[in-house]
Order: structure tokens, then sequence, then C-alpha cells
């Protein structure tokens, strides 16, 4: 071997890469307030623009409003016969109070081995690792087992109407023979009594953003006042932020639970809510998310009337964010207005599905290999999100989503309390972990 030779770089990897990558993207603002007053996501997707040209990509970019910017671009696989899958994220992130974090949330700053930020779990990781993953195949000329659409979305954090659901609706030929999709909030790994396991998101709650509104008569604030709007509307506020919603266990809890009684060595008892109680426990951190999924929920998160504090107003609003479980919509919305009364109305904000897809067939087979491959002996079992994704969106093109962003984290790290948390963090560790999964799997699935 020549000194020449000798000395030749080694080649750049996804690992080496990815966090830089995470950094980068953690220190562009692209907050979303949900009412276009934000910096937007043009910048974030300038900056995914820039890394897929330079290894020789062509992604293409579409701003949907100024500054809601997306970026998509289809990589070829070796056998365009198949199906196509779509890998997707979202640039834009829910904004954050530098006064209540330890550090700058837009710093990107890496303390310990952890990398802080806003969007550091939800969900510039997994941006940085499909950049990082995808940067290396395109290096090193490596084709997907099949087409891959690769896709950055904006507004994510407010329903998409800039993002997916406007490509869906104004572009569906992104995304055409394209049947699965992989994006956030799954493969993550927990602590069940002493023993990893990753959860793989199969389903995800509904979404009802709703206003409450009571009308009634404006008066003096010293008169008697039968018809106070105020008075109907905190009353309707009480009823349905305390109502006792039911246990209804869809077929992906009851899976994952089952499987975690045969990891605990407990009985699991579908109907026992105590049963129910102990096994989402035995998941740690991860019960937050979880035991949100077990019944439909119903949280007031906002209320206005009045303007001055001896008038009683006309009118008075609220807002409540309702979260149903797939397949009880309808029962959901009746026991709602139930609640509200006759004297509140309910008007739509925003309204979304609800997801489940089936724990099995050769996705979610290669979804666990590529985890397995990684982490050997470790379990996989599938869970249901009590939020929602962009997969949404895309259901609307019949394309079947999982939620897999592959991370082996610290059994201690409450990984589900920082999404739209404070002190947002992600092991640098972790997200090695998930580039190497993911490689796997973009080479087998």
């Amino acid at each position: 071997m020549s000194a020449t030779t000798a000395r030749q770089p080694a080649p750049v990897t996804a690992e080496d890469e990815v966090v830089g990558i995470c950094q980068d993207l953690l220190r562009i603002d692209s907050s979303n307030y949900g009412d276009g007053s934000g910096p937007g996501e043009r910048a974030a997707a300038e900056y995914v623009m820039a890394s897929l040209t330079e290894v020789g990509l062509d992604p293409e970019l579409h701003e949907t409003a100024p500054g809601r910017a997306n970026v998509v671009v289809r990589l070829p696989g070796d056998d365009p016969r198949r199906d196509a899958l779509v890998l997707h994220g979202h640039l834009d992130v829910v904004p954050a109070e530098s006064a209540d974090w330890q550090v700058d949330p837009f710093a990107g700053e890496e303390r310990e081995g952890l990398l802080w930020g806003r969007g550091a779990v939800d969900m510039k990781d997994m941006d940085a690792m499909i950049l990082a993953v995808v940067r290396q195949m395109a290096r090193e000329g490596r084709r997907p087992a099949r087409d891959v659409v690769v896709a950055m979305f904006a507004d994510e954090e407010a329903g998409g109407t800039f993002g997916a659901r406007w490509l869906v609706d104004n572009r569906p030929d992104l995304f055409e023979g394209a049947t699965e999709a992989i994006s956030e909030v799954g493969g993550f790994s927990v602590e069940i009594d002493g023993r990893r396991a990753y959860l793989l998101q199969t389903a995800e709650k509904g979404i009802a953003w709703l206003r409450l509104v009571a009308d009634g008569r404006a008066g003096h604030g010293s008169q008697v006042n039968h018809e106070n709007a105020v008075t109907e509307l905190a009353a309707a506020v009480a009823r349905i932020g305390r109502h006792p919603w039911p246990l209804q266990l869809t077929p992906t809890v009851r899976t994952l639970l089952s499987g975690v009684a045969d990891l605990t060595g407990t009985r699991f008892e579908p109907e026992d809510p105590d049963s129910v109680a102990r096994l989402v426990a035995a998941l740690g951190p991860a019960a937050r998310f979880v035991g949100a999924t077990v019944r439909n929920t119903s949280n007031p998160t906002q209320l206005g009337a009045g303007y001055k504090a001896n008038v009683i107003p006309g009118r008075a609003e609220a807002t409540v964010d309702a979260r149903f479980l797939p397949g009880h919509e309808d029962e959901a919305r009746a026991t709602l207005a139930a609640l509200a009364g006759e004297h509140v109305r309910i008007e739509d904000i925003h309204r979304d599905i609800a997801l489940e897809v089936p724990f099995e067939g050769d996705l979610v087979d290669a979804m666990v290999a590529a985890l397995q491959g990684e982490d050997p002996g470790a379990a996989v079992l599938p869970y249901s999100l009590s939020g929602g994704t962009d997969n949404k969106s895309l259901a609307r093109l019949g394309i079947t989503g999982y939620g897999f962003a592959p991370l082996r984290l610290p059994p201690d790290l409450d990984f589900a309390g920082m999404f739209h948390g404070v002190d947002e963090r992600v092991p640098t560790e972790s997200l090695r972990f998930g580039v190497r999964v993911l490689d796997r799997l973009l080479g087998t699935c």
C-alpha cells in the first residue's frame, strides 16, 4: 500500500453525519404557532434541499404559502415493479419559551451525550436520520430495495394544511405507486421488567379540536341574569373536562398489553381497569402515550369571554382538544354534545381521522428484523399513539402508515414527556443507532 493510499480519508458515513445534521436543524427556528405568525419552514427546507443536492439528488421544493415549504425527492429502487414506500418527516416544531428551558431551545447544544433543542424528539431527530442515511446511500451509489419517496413536510403541528394535506390534495402524483409509509413516534425502546422492547406504532387516535360557544343575554354585571353565557360555558367546560370516559381497548392496545403481560409474567384482564393500569405502568415513561389510548379523552385548553368586569358578555367561547379511538368517533361526538348541553353549541376547528393498521406483513417483518439486527433479542410490540401524524393525510391516498423512528433509549429517559415539553433532548448514540436501523430497513423492505 502506498503512502498516498494510506492517507486517504475514511468515507463519511451516516453515523458520522447524523449528529451534526440534527444540530443544524435544531438551530433553525421553524416554530409553528398555528396562526401563520411563525417563521415558517422555508429555512429548514432550504437546508434539506442543499443536503440532498450536494450528493447528486434532485429534490423539489414546494412552497404552499409564503414561508411554508415542503421538500420531496424520489429514490429509484432496485425493483421498480414493487409498490413505493414514503419515508417522511416534518420540519416545523411547536413553539418554545426560552425562559422555561435550561438551555437555549434553538442552540442545538450538546451536553453529556445528549442533543438539546426544540424538535430533538419531535421530530428533527428523525429528519436528521433520514437525511444522513439517504446521503450515505447516494454517495455510495446504493439503491433502496424499492422506490422510496422521501418527504419533509411543513405544518404537521397544525394539521398539515400547508404540508402533507396540501400535497396529497394538490400533488398526489408525487406519491404515485406508494402503498406504505413510515414516519415519527414509533420504533423507540422502553424497558419492561428488565428487558428492552421497542414500540412500533400501528395506530393513532383521531383528532377533534372543537370550539364551544355559548350565546346569552348581555347586561349589567349588577343585575340578575339567567342567560349568562359565561355560566353556561363554564358548566359545559367542567362537565367535559371531568367526564370519566370508559375503558375501551382497541386491537392494537390489546396486543400491546398482552405482550407486556407476557414479558412481566402477569395476567391480563382486558375488562379490569386495575389490570390495564398495572400493565400500562410497566411501560415506564411510555405510559404517558399508552395510558391515553385506553379510552377517548377531552381536555379543555382555552377560554375567552367578556371585555369588562361589570359587563356580562353576550358570548363566551372555549376550545377542547378531544382525541377519539379508532372506530369510536361517532359515539365520542354524541357524548360531547350531551355534555355541552342545550345552551352550548360545538363547532369544528380541526378534525382528522383515527388510524389502525395490522401488525403484520412484509414491511412490519422488515422493521422488526432491522431493529433486532442491531439489538438482538429485543422484543418488538405494536402500540397506539395518543396524538396524530402526517400519516393521516397520506391515508387519503390509500397509503398505510406506521410510526418508525428507531431509537435505543436509556430506560430512565422520559422520552414521551418531552414531546411538546421543555428541555427536549435526544441521546447522540440513539441517533447513531437509528441510522444503522434505517439503513438496514431501506435495503431490505
